[in-house]
This record gives structure tokens, sequence and C-alpha cells, in this order.
């Protein structure tokens, strides 16, 4: 026996609590690389230019003004699942493209590597799941 399931409050808070500290923290995120476009915003669409993907500018772009606009939305919980599904895809491809060649820590036993990625996916899951419509998830 896993002992008892904790009340239905507790569990609504938690999960508000992470929805709140995520959106916040991808906000943060997007909003330093807006305030310093240039270079953060131009610098990131000339390394997307070297990866491969074709203008390279508009994609970094598109990317800082959705993790300006998304937070909002998962605050608001107004499309938090979609939401959470483009930031879901914005940072898998940041873990493989940027962190997993720097290996698995971000400080201590390495550098820049993609655990704070994983952490944020899997809170990004949990929230998507939580708020997903009923009718998605029973077929």
């Amino acid at each position: 026996m896993l002992g008892p399931r904790p009340h239905a409050d507790r569990l609504e808070l938690a999960l508000s609590m992470l929805r709140i500290t995520i959106a916040v923290l991808i906000f943060i995120h997007g909003a330093y690389r807006a305030i310093h476009w240039d270079p953060n915003v131009t610098g990131f669409g000339e390394w997307l230019g070297s990866k491969g993907f074709p203008q390279g500018l508009y994609w970094a772009a598109a990317v800082t003004i959705y993790e300006l606009i998304a937070p909002l939305f998962i605050l608001a919980r107004r499309l938090v699942t979609l939401a959470c599904l483009g930031h879901i895809v914005i940072i898998a491809l940041g873990a493989v493209l940027v962190h997993y060649p720097s290996g698995w820590f971000v400080v201590g036993a390495g550098r820049n590597g993609m655990e704070y990625s994983v952490l944020l996916l899997a809170g990004l899951i949990a929230v998507a799941w939580a708020h997903a419509p009923r009718a998605a998830i029973t077929k």
C-alpha cells in the first residue's frame, strides 16, 4: 500500500504552483532575450541559421515572442495545454541542439547540460496533461 492520497485541494495548489513557476521562468527567459534583442535574438537567429534553420532570425524572433505570450495564457489558465505543447517543442529542440552536447549537468559535474531542460519538460508535460480537455484524454 502506498499510503493515503493527498487531498484534492493540495493537489490543485501544487499543480498551480508548478504551472505558475514554469510560466514565470519561461517568460523571464523570453523577456531577457527581448530586452537585449541585439545581440541575443540576432545571435540566436544566426546560430539557428548555422544549424540549418532557414530564416534563423525569424525563428529566433518567433520563439522569443512565443516565450512572452504563451506563458500569459498558462498563467491565465487559457489554452494551457496548447501553450505547453509549444514550449515542449521549443525546449526539446533546445535540449537536443544546445544542451545534450554538453552532457547532463548544468553546473557541478558539468556545464550547460540538459538536466534543467528535462525538468522543465517534465513540468510542462504534467501541466499540459492536467489541463488537457477531457475529450482529448478519453479518446
